[in-house]
């Protein structure tokens, strides 16, 4: 017998709630912020620190895995122990241990403080989906909310790129992790004066310890084996080996969902359509746009010569682009076509732009190349991503919102590494391969995009297909169905 958490205090005044998104808004965007930062300033720490290549991978690997794989479980504790606490406690942790990594003085402490930053990250974010649609009960206001959050995951690393050129440049590296600091800070001290939430039911409501130790581990070494196979090729031994017991973790998790009393991910969010299509189609849509900011980036860095602000700059038009359409156009959108067409036609300009871009020349221009996929891409992920986060928390019961939460964003680290992963892999062996039939450098490597930005293109269609068929148009499939247009049910106990 399910035991639901007490009932949701009172409405706060409209205005409060919208001063707590944007305190947790604030905090996720300082999260998301920290990957795209870093990634600027990998090669100033390399040569500071004194680290060949795989101990500099080991900075973004050894965050990576701690995020990705503390997702599912942050969700969780988000819905036993309250999401106001939860949240609190991974800025915390999150904040100290980007002081942390800004006075490393070794590549050790500075990978382990980025693995403690990893948690914090996890715990933060993990809750903020199942605090949002819980603070915005009404389908309307819950929408402009989902579009603010849209908007801030997706801008935030295109202009952590421009902070962290900005940064590195100007100051030097360890202020890329010394710039949490305030934020932090502030977002701590605000989130205990405006962001509403309770205790919830405890741990003893459902801490399945085994649940949780199979699910992390899963995802651990899933996340570990996805970076290392960039390393050993996917059809090396020892990947093959890392992939079949990270699957075979995963496999006694899910058995383990189906017969514990009190599961740490709760089979019966899957029986929605709109739960299991959106996060399929998130890993997708992830998985090809984190291909193409990788293979983009390298694109102004290695190929058109650009220097670390202006590379950052170069990404500009796609968030300002995705914030006048999430945050002025989508919600209409939705409501006059409903989520899973918005969704589908957004897709499609994505795929489109990624297609325009695997015609990119090696000699291109900005202007007449680069800014019309740009705009193009913009243009859908703005539509796609409110509509498909809707959809992803359609979740019956309000006392599931934070595994919701979890589920989301940990699809899409899971997005985020494959894309890299495989889409990084690709373009290497296509380079390798044009330099071998000699192929001059910049022809090499904008061929290697090419073929890269081709495979995100097809990430994004085969979640156009799932959009098509999975989802359904909430006249079209009743009360579960009905939900998925906006997530209704969570919040209101609908």
């Amino acid at each position: 017998m399910t035991t639901h958490a007490p009932p949701p205090p009172p409405p706060r005044p409209s205005g409060s709630r919208w001063w707590a998104l944007g305190v947790l808004c604030t905090g996720n965007l300082m999260i998301i912020l920290d990957g795209s930062i870093v990634t600027v300033a990998l090669p100033t720490i390399q040569s500071d620190l004194g680290l060949g290549q795989s101990g500099l991978a080991w900075v973004v690997n050894a965050y990576l895995i701690a995020f990705a794989g503390l997702l599912l479980l942050s969700g969780r504790l988000g819905d036993l122990l309250g999401g106001k606490r939860v949240f609190g406690a991974g800025l915390a942790l999150f904040t100290a241990a980007s002081l942390a990594c800004g006075l490393a003085s070794s590549a050790t402490a500075l990978v382990v403080f980025r693995f403690v930053q990893g948690i914090g990250g996890a715990l933060a974010s993990a809750v903020v989906l199942g605090m949002i649609v819980t603070l915005f009960p009404d389908a309307g206001e819950r929408a402009r909310a989902l579009a603010v959050y849209a908007f801030v995951s997706a801008a935030g690393g295109s202009l952590g790129l421009i902070l962290g050129g900005a940064l590195t440049q100007g100051l030097s590296w360890p202020w890329v992790f010394h710039v949490n600091v305030p934020i932090g800070l502030a977002a701590l001290a605000l989130t205990r004066r405006v962001v509403p939430g309770g205790r919830g039911p405890g741990l003893r409501e459902g801490a399945d310890l085994t649940g949780s130790a199979l699910a992390t581990g899963g995802l651990m070494l899933l996340v570990y084996t996805i970076v290392k196979a960039g390393e050993y090729t996917w059809g090396d031994g020892r990947t093959l080996g890392l992939l079949a017991g990270s699957l075979a973790l995963l496999a006694g998790f899910a058995a383990r969902q189906a017969t514990a009393a009190r599961p740490l991910l709760p089979l019966r969010v899957f029986r929605s359509r709109s739960v299991s299509g959106a996060n399929g189609i998130m890993v997708l849509m992830v998985a090809g746009l984190f291909g193409f900011q990788f293979c983009t980036a390298l694109y102004f860095r290695n190929v058109l010569g650009y220097d670390a602000l202006r590379t950052g700059l170069a990404f500009l038009p796609a968030p300002i682009t995705i914030a006048v359409v999430s945050l002025g156009l989508a919600v209409r959108l939705n409501r006059r076509f409903g989520p899973r067409r918005v969704l589908v036609a957004g897709l499609l300009l994505v795929a489109a732009a990624l297609g325009l871009l695997a015609r990119v020349p090696g000699d291109g221009a900005f202007p007449t190349d680069v800014l019309p996929p740009l705009l193009l891409l913009g243009l859908g992920f703005g539509a796609a991503m409110p509509a498909l986060i809707g959809q992803a928390m359609a979740v019956g019961s309000p006392d599931d919102a934070g595994t919701a939460s979890g589920l989301v964003n940990t699809t899409q680290q899971v997005g985020a590494s494959l894309g890299t992963a495989v889409l990084a892999t690709v373009a290497a062996s296509r380079t390798a391969a044009l330099l071998g039939e000699g192929r001059g450098r910049a022809e090499a490597l904008t061929g290697g995009f090419h073929l890269a930005y081709g495979l995100s293109a097809a990430f994004v269609l085969a979640g156009v297909l799932v959009a098509a068929f999975v989802l359904r148009d909430p006249a079209a499939g009743g009360t579960e169905e009905a939900a998925g247009s906006a997530p209704a049910a969570v919040g209101t106990g609908a």
